[in-house]
């Protein structure tokens, strides 16, 4: 099995080979992560065909930009769930609402079998080190924090949700996810 570090270091080089047009070298990073970039564009948008299209507008957006990564600023793979998370909730807000959408609280009823991406970055040694950090935050940083990164809920809805005004939210978040950084980069 291959180490956090090992893992976390492969992909710092490939997305550092992949601002310098090397296309092999994206097509490596989308073998290691695709799924769990997926799985984060599906929860979001609960659509298998929208969450593909997002999905590939990531990858454009990796090509575009990888030389914006910045490894002293979040992981390779920090990095790229932020991307498909702001990428989604940004499809989220391009089609609307649709007329057969059902209310979410519809799904509260519904089982689903496959895991969800929080359940995926916690079976990688990357995802157990995120799930201890985020056992050191206060339960309210770390519901603001999970719902927003892991379940797709925009800041708005996040204040809305817990009745608190949206400066104070984003604040709460902002100030975890240092406490976040600074935690694994231990």
């Amino acid at each position: 099995m291959v180490s956090a570090d090992a893992g976390r270091g492969f992909l710092v080089e490939r997305l550092r080979a992949v601002a310098s047009g090397d296309k092999a070298a994206l097509h490596e990073v989308y073998d290691r992560t695709s799924a769990k970039l997926f799985g984060i564009c599906l929860r979001i948008l609960g659509n298998r065909e929208e969450a593909e299209d997002v999905l590939q507008d990531v990858y454009l957006t990796v090509w575009n930009r990888a030389d914006s990564f910045d490894p002293a600023r979040a992981s390779p793979i920090t990095w790229l769930a932020t991307i498909a998370r702001n990428r989604s909730i940004d499809r989220l807000r391009q089609i609307g609402p649709r007329a057969h959408d059902r209310s979410v609280d519809a799904a509260v009823d519904l089982a689903d079998k496959n895991p969800d991406a929080l359940e995926l970055l916690h079976r990688a040694d990357e995802g157990r080190q995120l799930a201890a950090c985020l056992g050191e935050l206060d339960e309210r940083t770390r519901a603001a924090i999970a719902s927003a990164f892991f379940g797709g809920l925009t800041y708005d809805e996040l204040a809305r949700k817990a009745e608190m005004p949206l400066g104070t939210i984003k604040s709460v978040i902002r100030r975890g996810l240092m406490k976040l950084k600074g935690c694994l980069s231990r």
